[in-house]
């Protein structure tokens, strides 16, 4: 089956590292002194950065894209605290397992939160940072329409269930996720799919679903790492995203940022399918100007 085939081949290009004992997967690609790490957000994995990590590669980057525990090939511990404080201590301790002391930190979704915890904890680590459609504005997030089950007793297994067929997902995905002239096939949409819920049921994910710290103390924090000026900062967002939208929380991060708007790229939601290189190209241009701007204090 081509979804197998895929899955394997997605297995085969990362390594699991053992993250305070929770078996997290890790895919990577290409080198360079300072990684660039990519943090992805629900319902979604690694796999969704399977495009920008050789395009960060061929720009002379090395690409770095963990799963989160609860997601993808990483493990589904049952005693985790899934909380987006939970999530991002665990990310702070895969990049020390790793052996990265500083990154390029590039978030979507509610990678954006888990990352921003990461970077309010050591910001010492971080070089640049790239926010893709994510909330910084913690407290006045609403779930979009596919999410807003997730969280109502009952509900949200009766969602989840019927998201697992492979109709429903591959149209909300489509619907919500993809570019009109997306060129992401059946079979990479079922990858998706099969590795939300694989080996529990999705049982990690609906307490991640249930876990969402949008507080106005969430939003005073996430504001405040991306407001810092010790690293530089770029926003780049989907035109068409319908789940965190441009106008509100697009322009409400570049605010913060101290940018006039947000960078707009085509897409919708999971943009970096339809966009890779373009984020590649930004990403790359954005480490460079870290790099000067150490050289220069270094001088």
């Amino acid at each position: 089956m081509e979804r197998d085939a895929l899955i394997a081949a997605h297995e085969a290009a990362g390594r699991y590292v053992d993250v305070g004992g929770v078996r997290t997967f890790v895919r990577e690609e290409g080198t360079g002194e300072v990684p660039v790490v990519c943090v992805h957000g629900v319902p979604v994995s690694s796999y969704l950065w399977r495009r920008v990590l050789p395009a960060l590669a061929d720009r002379g980057l090395r690409g770095i894209a963990p799963d989160l525990p609860g997601l993808g090939l990483s493990d589904r511990p049952t005693d985790f605290d899934y909380s987006w404080t939970g999530l991002g201590r665990h990310l702070g301790n895969t990049l020390d397992a790793l052996g990265i002391e500083r990154c390029h930190l590039v978030v979507h979704d509610i990678g954006g939160p888990v990352g921003f915890e990461a970077a309010a904890q050591r910001p010492e680590r971080v070089a640049s940072l790239t926010v893709l459609d994510t909330m910084v504005e913690a407290h006045t997030f609403v779930k979009p329409w596919p999410m807003r089950p997730y969280g109502i007793p009952v509900l949200d297994r009766l969602w989840l269930a019927g998201s697992k067929q492979q109709p429903i997902f591959r149209l909300v995905m489509r619907r919500v996720g993809l570019a009109p002239h997306t060129t992401v096939s059946g079979p990479e949409m079922d990858v998706h799919r099969t590795l939300l819920t694989r080996g529990d049921e999705g049982e990690a994910f609906l307490r991640i679903m249930h876990s969402f710290q949008t507080t106005r103390a969430k939003t005073a924090l996430y504001t405040a790492v991306v407001a810092d000026r010790r690293y530089p900062v770029q926003v780049l967002w989907a035109a068409d995203d319908p789940a965190i939208p441009l106008q509100h929380h697009g322009r409400y991060a570049a605010r913060v940022a101290h940018l006039d708007a947000p960078v707009v790229l085509p897409g919708r939601h999971f943009f970096p399918e339809d966009s890779a290189t373009q984020i590649a190209d930004h990403i790359r241009d954005l480490a460079a100007r870290a790099h000067s701007a150490t050289e220069t204090e270094t001088t």
